[in-house]
């Protein structure tokens, strides 16, 4: 039985710099193997398909479901009656080794929070939000604001504030953080199992 591809969700408030750090993250874990999907989390709404084209006269007319497929991608646009979870669209990405999600900080994932300096350190992850690290804008700001000494940025804190903290621009400290915390002991895992020599399982490990 295939392995599902294991979640981690970079969350934070609007305008931290979410976007550009995934696109980061996805080109160096694309460097080091690793297959990457992403599901961006959209609470208003979204529009994929183009007025004019076939597969929008497909829905116009009432397909409840269209696909285009051509021999280098598929894509699926599909009406529902409820807002499906990052468990069920993960699902349907059999061809890789992480799924990547832009929001969804309500869901009980693995998290890396996104921080900017106008936020003023101040996290919106709690103790409970299985949140694994930081990456900050400017790392001090969220040491002042957790009330302990500057430490440096790519080594775990000390308490109160017990997960590491990261510049947001080193994407490679991040993806080696990744895959030192998420990868490797998946890695040896699906080469057991028969799946593919690069992979990930959380596995409900990390800090909680």
């Amino acid at each position: 039985m295939p392995l599902t591809p294991p979640i981690l969700s970079l969350v934070g408030r609007s305008n931290t710099g979410k976007t550009t750090l995934m696109e980061k993250l996805i080109a160096e874990l694309g460097r080091r193997g690793y297959r990457v999907g992403t599901i961006k989390h959209d609470v208003h709404g979204f529009e994929l398909d183009h007025p004019g084209k076939d597969t929008w006269r497909h829905a116009r007319a009432g397909a409840r479901a269209v696909a285009i497929s051509s021999p280098g991608k598929v894509a699926l646009i599909q009406l529902v009656d409820h807002e499906r979870s990052i468990d069920e669209v993960t699902a349907l990405m059999d061809c890789v080794d992480l799924v990547m999600t832009e929001g969804y900080k309500r869901a009980d994932k693995p998290k890396i929070e996104v921080t900017n300096a106008e936020s003023g350190g101040e996290l919106i992850c709690g103790p409970h939000d299985r949140l694994l690290a930081v990456a900050a804008e400017n790392p001090a700001l969220v040491f002042a604001k957790m009330g302990v000494p500057p430490w440096s940025a790519d080594v775990p804190a000390p308490a109160p504030l017990s997960v590491p903290v990261f510049h947001r621009d080193d994407a490679v400290a991040l993806c080696d953080f990744i895959e030192e915390s998420l990868l490797r002991s998946a890695t040896a895992k699906r080469g057991r199992d028969g799946g593919p020599a690069k992979g990930l399982s959380l596995g409900g490990g990390g800090p909680q």
